[in-house]
């Protein structure tokens, strides 16, 4: 069953053209990357799905549902989270405490509420941490719950920041270069994570320029060239496009 479809998608800066009628669709419960040579629009696309940005033409079509003219927090209401290519996490914050944050779009306990102190809030509160504690042991990195976000490793924010996004219990995980700035064994063990997370039944859509991280755990992959789609297919296919070799990858005869 398809979860995200995307037709002819364009946005344009002016003159220039950052994407230009991209369409594919995205089943449930699949990794799908998309890549491409800086400046081919995958962020841009990211941004759009998201609601980050308007588009200019096109649809994006989430679970039936057509998301034209919603706010993020209002797609993100809808089941779908995202993470970013400069980690977001609050750096005085405990990696535990990071990842209750992102339940905020399953929070009921209003502003009033809270500062009436009612029972109802600290209930709430309680189950909050709680399912918090349940994802980073998830993610095997309940070890960290308690030291703050900005002394970790780059990878440990990484797995943190992942935590946070699935405490929304999101149907679909946009990942924006989740390997960015990670050594070998750091993005080993991303690529892991990310598998597992598919694994419980979340779809997930992820830019990334690593490409053995792309090969070795995506089932799909889309291609773009200055905002255009230029492939769609398996790893294996993509490896063997002519196309995606030479105008992705700079190859020739050699």
């Amino acid at each position: 069953m398809t979860i995200l479809e995307i037709n002819n998608l364009n946005k344009s800066f002016g003159g220039l053209q950052a994407v230009q009628d991209v369409g594919f669709g995205v089943e449930e419960h699949r990794i799908k990357a998309v890549i491409g040579p800086n400046g081919a629009g995958k962020t841009t696309l990211f941004n759009l799905i998201s609601g980050t940005l308007p588009f200019d033409s096109g649809s994006v079509v989430f679970k039936g549902e057509e998301l034209r003219g919603l706010k993020p927090y209002q797609i993100a209401e809808r089941g779908m989270a995202r993470t970013y290519q400069n980690i977001k996490l609050f750096p005085g914050m405990s990696a535990l405490e990071n990842v209750m944050v992102g339940r905020h779009t399953r929070s009921r306990a209003g502003f009033v509420a809270g500062m009436l102190n009612l029972p109802a809030t600290g209930r709430e509160e309680a189950e909050i941490r709680g399912k918090a504690m349940e994802l980073l042991g998830l993610l095997e990195i309940e070890h960290l719950a308690d030291i703050e976000a900005g002394s970790l490793a780059f990878g440990q924010q990484r797995a943190v920041e992942f935590a946070r996004a699935l405490a929304a219990e999101p149907a679909m995980l946009l990942l924006d270069e989740p390997a960015a700035g990670l050594n070998m064994n750091e993005t080993a063990e991303v690529a892991r994570l990310i598998s597992k997370i598919r694994d419980l039944g979340i779809t997930v859509l992820l830019v990334e320029h690593d490409m053995s991280l792309v090969m070795d755990i995506s089932d799909e992959i889309v291609v773009l060239s200055f905002g255009q789609k230029i492939a769609e297919d398996l790893p294996a296919a993509i490896q063997q496009n002519q196309e995606v070799i030479e105008i992705y990858l700079g190859g020739g005869d050699d």
